[in-house]
């Protein structure tokens, strides 16, 4: 591709809007633009990566027997009211309706419909296992859409769905799955991790996220150092180990704590470690109130909470609520007295002697025991910490900022029960199909490759999904000599990589900057050791540059490849 030719809309400019290097960069580069609030129109050059991650999506999706099938954006509000899911999904699901006046949204996912396709059309166990998947747009209405494509309201999506006869084939399927996604995240040439992750408004039983490794990531990531435990932080169930207290329980006293409401004002103003202290939160689970309770050194994991208690709804009980329930100021909540239910975090299992809040303004209880009050139920409600051991071996775990790109589900029955897509067994009797559901966000693994691979001139791409492989830069197409091979050169090269020919009459350190800016994995220069017969090659990865002879070019480029990853 000539770059005289190429709409290539470079910025010199730092984006004003862009607040992350992927989001500055793909606008800088002219490879994305914003139309509105989180929805982005793709340049060549943008779409040129995307297309890139979808051939080696759909390479692997067909090698694990998967089919491509495109399926309508529109969806009927019916197929979301089987399912539950049309007052469930919340505001991210845009509604609307047509001229006869019928209820329609913009597909956020694709559940409710592959399920229909797939209950009218599989009759018997002979039909299955199915694995079906598409490369199509998505739209959610996010209430803060940012990051440019990390986190837009319009965004393509790789997403499949497994249909099998039984548990067995369902998990066949599912690690099918998995070892895909980690083939697909592999050649993409990214630094992952799949984690065990929380299945959130999709459903099911069980679910991996693959997290792309970066500081910017808006999720936290937990792996041991020592076995192959890995899971996002909503996810990750903490070993508590309660050690019996030394301390002989002794009387409760109120004591006087004015206007000390937070943790650290409460132990600061008293002299104690926040350990000493137990939160007493509370909060609405489908509008009941109910409080949770743990250590002062601790925050309450809401996903744990809410899977616990099973509620469709969890949220922070309103300033009016609490009042109501503990006769207090916010701030002041404590277990003694209450008169809704209790559910403690496991920690507390073993403190004595410990300080809650007063139920009364401006006061607070030290020397509070188990039996000072009724805990419902104990279990694993809270964060896991650095301080706490891997869950599977008592390893050291290290914590990681990560970026999801992809998202495997264990879906059970959840929608073949609602939506009733069954099938005969071999005995005639009629079965609930076994599902699985299997998601790649394709402009944000895009957006996840430039954040893990930048500097500051500008992308560094991973040669697999780089736009173009070369990058041909004539310093002077005035020079006859440099032309001409440039020329020739264009046109050899091109039978066998991809090459952008920046052919423009520009100074050579304008096209210098634009080339570190798109990011091409080689650059090939050509200027004063032309004479010699030979060109620069530049590595942009490590900013290595060698001198070729013309004659060896292509083994030269052909070693370089094999050293980036081609």
């Amino acid at each position: 591709m000539r770059y005289s030719r190429y709409f290539l809309p470079t910025l010199k400019e730092l984006p004003a809007e862009a607040e992350i290097a992927s989001h500055k960069l793909m606008l800088r580069a002219g490879m994305i633009r914003k139309l509105g609030s989180g929805i982005y129109s793709y340049l060549p050059l943008g779409l040129r990566a995307i297309r890139k991650v979808e051939t080696i999506i759909r390479e692997e999706m067909n090698r694990a027997g998967a089919q491509e099938v495109l399926l309508p954006m529109v969806q009927p509000a019916e197929l979301w009211q089987e399912s539950g899911r049309w007052e469930k999904y919340g505001k991210e699901l845009l509604r609307f309706k047509d001229r006869h006046n019928r209820d329609f949204c913009l597909g956020p996912t694709h559940e409710e419909v592959i399920t229909d396709l797939v209950r009218r059309e599989v009759r018997s166990y002979r039909d299955l296992p199915l694995n079906l998947y598409q490369i199509q747009t998505k739209f959610r209405d996010e209430i803060r859409p940012r990051f440019g494509l990390m986190r837009g309201r319009e965004f393509i999506m790789k997403d499949a769905y497994s249909f099998d006869a039984d548990e067995r084939g369902a998990e066949k399927s599912y690690w099918q799955m998995y070892e895909a996604y980690s083939r697909i995240f592999t050649r993409c040439g990214l630094d992952f991790r799949a984690v065990e992750a929380d299945t959130g408004t999709i459903g099911g039983s069980f679910s991996h996220e693959f997290m792309v490794l970066a500081d910017v990531g808006e999720d936290t990531i937990v792996f041991c150092q020592d076995c192959d435990f890995a899971a996002n932080i909503e996810k990750a169930e903490v070993k508590s180990s309660i050690m019996p207290s030394k301390e002989s329980p002794k009387p409760r006293e109120e004591v006087h704590t004015p206007g000390k409401h937070t943790v650290e004002e409460v132990t600061g103003f008293l002299g104690v470690s926040a350990s000493r202290l137990v939160k007493t939160i509370i909060y609405l689970a489908d509008g009941k109130p109910i409080a949770a309770l743990v250590r002062g050194d601790h925050e309450i994991n809401e996903v744990k909470l809410s899977h616990l208690l099973g509620c469709n709804e969890l949220e922070l009980a309103p300033e009016e609520v609490v009042k109501q329930q503990t006769g207090a100021e916010v701030g002041f909540a404590g277990p003694v007295g209450l008169q809704i239910p209790i559910v403690a975090d496991l920690a507390l299992k073993g403190m004595v002697n410990f300080i809650t809040g007063a139920n009364k303004t401006d006061y607070h209880y030290v020397n509070v025991n188990l039996s000072d009050f009724k805990v419902s139920q104990f279990a694993d409600i809270r964060c896991i910490t650095p301080q706490d051991p891997c869950p599977r071996c008592g390893g050291k775990l290290v914590f990681k900022k990560g970026i999801e790109v992809g998202h495997i589900f264990k879906l059970g029955t959840k929608y073949s029960q609602s939506l009733k897509a069954t099938y005969l067994d071999a005995q005639g009797k009629e079965r609930y199909i076994i599902m699985g559901c299997y998601g790649i966000g394709v402009g944000r693994t895009v957006a996840a490759a430039i954040e893990q691979n930048h500097d500051k001139n500008g992308i560094v791409f991973p040669y697999p999904i780089a736009p173009f492989q070369i990058y041909l830069l004539p310093v002077d197409v005035k020079n006859n000599l440099i032309a001409e091979t440039a020329e020739r050169l264009y046109k050899s090269l091109g039978t066998k990589w991809e090459v952008l020919y920046d052919d423009r009459d520009e100074r050579p350190g304008v096209k210098f900057k634009d080339a570190d800016l798109i990011g091409i994995p080689i650059r090939i220069t050509l200027g004063k050791h032309l004479k010699e017969n030979r060109v620069e090659l530049k590595i942009r990865k490590t900013s290595e540059v060698i001198l070729a002879d013309l004659n060896e070019l292509n083994e030269k480029i052909e070693n370089i490849v094999k050293e980036i990853g081609g």
